[in-house]
């Protein structure tokens, strides 16, 4: 149905008037009564414990899970952290892909809300030679012919359905999974930095119970050859303390590879992948980590930015789904418009002379679009976006229920290590009083040289172990911090600058 009304035609009667006004008000009144009949958003109940099978009874604090690197202590940790969320791949490349959705945002909102106005213009240059003109009431007339020509028309559809507002939704969730698409990535960062920091740490003590192991081999090499070449040993003993020092020499070498290597990586995390390894100190000692304040199962929901993000693809699918269904109503668009053009053509009265004729019209129209023979197709759009559907609501449960469960494992291993440390610490000063005895027996000639290297050996391996341990508690303490949501701000809505 097209209405057109221009300047140069008479206006239609009120009857008519009155009768499309009618039919306008029905239409919309029925397509108002359609669009309340489309498929709610779809929920999804994630039932969880009420609590943790192992949490601490620290209360929940924000600012220890918005910045939890902060209750480490560490000023080189802070400062590496700092510096790999502002200028690391990682962190630019999860900013641009956020300026990315913003722009599409934008593009969708305006092509949402703007109508679609092009303005055409146009203009044509004709020569005509007559070659032949036969016949009494000929007056074609050659020569040059010019048409120029201006119109704006204007498409608006009238949102008598909600199809507009049901797009806007889905232009917003899309955001909004953008937007903690972002802080997912970031949080990741922050927490990938902490533990190569303390995994280079922890290779840091190592290599340096290494080489006071090559000390203390060294001694007892001494030893067994001194007393060896007096007489008062075989000098298999001496030999075998020789090759005990070559082992401590070999592992000390395979620990500075490691630890060379680990501080590389860390570089390159924090975004500083050519800077030379002596830019980056890491210290040969491991603390204590934090207390990991306790949450609750339904405040996981509100930290962690992957649940978040896998609620916002839902609506926004949901959004796609109402969309879908909105295409079996009425459109309804109005489409006013006008124009201007202007004609010059040679005069029949005066040869060598134009005449020019300037015109100019507006319209106002109405298009009414009824889907009829493609319904089988919108169908199936409909059939397909209720799989989508069931598929976001899929990935939310599954999202909720991984969280649960990492955070859930994560302060049960936690607890663990903190009670295999505390064990292993008490057993390796139980261990290094006992070789230092035997040490001392052995070069008063109290005790054999396997007594001795059977102490030593027992002291390193339970002091090597607590040393691991030390060094995963530390990175458990970092996955439980992630686990549970840190790394991000729920309240801080990132800007343009923030994010670059």
């Amino acid at each position: 149905m097209r209405l057109a009304k221009t300047g140069a035609l008479q206006r239609p009667d009120q009857r008519a008037g009155l009768s499309r006004a009618a039919q306008l008000a029905t239409l919309a009144f029925l397509s108002a009564g359609l669009a309340a009949c489309t498929t709610p958003a779809r929920k999804v109940d994630a039932k969880l414990p009420a609590a943790y099978e192992a949490a601490s009874a620290t209360p929940l604090a924000t600012q220890a899970l918005d910045q939890w690197w902060i209750q480490f202590g560490d000023p080189v940790l802070n400062e590496l952290v700092t510096t790999a969320l502002a200028q690391s791949p990682d962190a630019r490349l999860a900013a641009a892909r956020l300026e990315e959705a913003r722009a599409i945002r934008q593009g969708q909102v305006r092509q949402i809300f703007i109508p679609q106005t092009p303005l055409v213009g146009s203009a044509q240059r004709t020569d005509t030679n007559i070659s032949d003109q036969s016949g009494a009431g000929s007056f074609t007339q050659g020569g040059i012919s010019k048409t120029y020509a201006a119109d704006f028309d204007v498409s608006w559809e009238l949102d008598l359905v909600g199809r507009r507002l049901a797009a806007l939704r889905v232009v917003k969730n899309d955001m909004a999974a953008a937007r903690f698409a972002y802080e997912g990535a970031r949080a990741a960062l922050a927490a990938n930095v902490a533990q190569a920091y303390f995994e280079a740490r922890g290779l840091a003590v190592q290599l340096e119970d290494a080489r006071e192991s090559v000390r203390i081999a060294k001694a007892l090499a001494d030893v067994a050859g001194e007393r060896g070449r007096r007489g008062l040993t075989a000098t298999s003993e001496g030999e075998r303390a020789a090759a005990d020092l070559a082992q401590a020499q070999a592992q000390v070498a395979a620990l500075e590879a490691q630890l060379r290597a680990s501080r590389r990586t860390l570089l390159i995390l924090v975004g500083k992948g050519v800077d030379p390894l002596e830019s980056l100190a890491i210290t040969p000692s491991l603390a204590k980590p934090p207390a990991v304040p306790a949450t609750a199962p339904s405040q996981l929901l509100a930290r962690r930015p992957d649940v978040r993000e896998a609620a916002a693809r839902l609506a926004s699918a949901s959004g796609n789904l109402n969309i879908s269904e909105l295409a079996l109503f009425p459109t309804l668009t109005l489409k006013p418009g006008i124009g201007i053009s202007k004609a010059i053509t040679p005069s029949f009265l005066d040869a060598g002379a134009e005449t020019s004729t300037t015109s100019s019209a507006w319209t106002v129209g109405a298009n009414l679009s009824i889907p009829v023979l493609n319904i089988p197709k919108l169908m199936s759009d409909i059939k397909a976006s209720n799989a989508r559907v069931e598929q976001a609501a899929i990935t939310y449960e599954k999202t909720v229920q991984n969280a649960f469960g990492e955070a859930d494992n994560a302060l049960v291993q936690l607890a663990a290590d903190e009670r295999r440390v505390a064990l292993l610490s008490a057993g390796e000063r139980r261990a290094a009083v006992a070789y230092e005895a035997s040490r001392k027996g052995y070069a008063a000639g109290l005790t054999d040289l396997t007594t001795a290297l059977q102490a030593e050996q027992a002291w390193r391996a339970v002091r090597s172990a607590a040393t691991g341990a030390q060094t995963q508690a530390l990175q458990r303490a970092v996955q439980t911090y992630k686990a549970l949501g840190g790394g991000w701000s729920p309240e801080a809505v990132p800007t343009k600058a923030s994010a670059q």
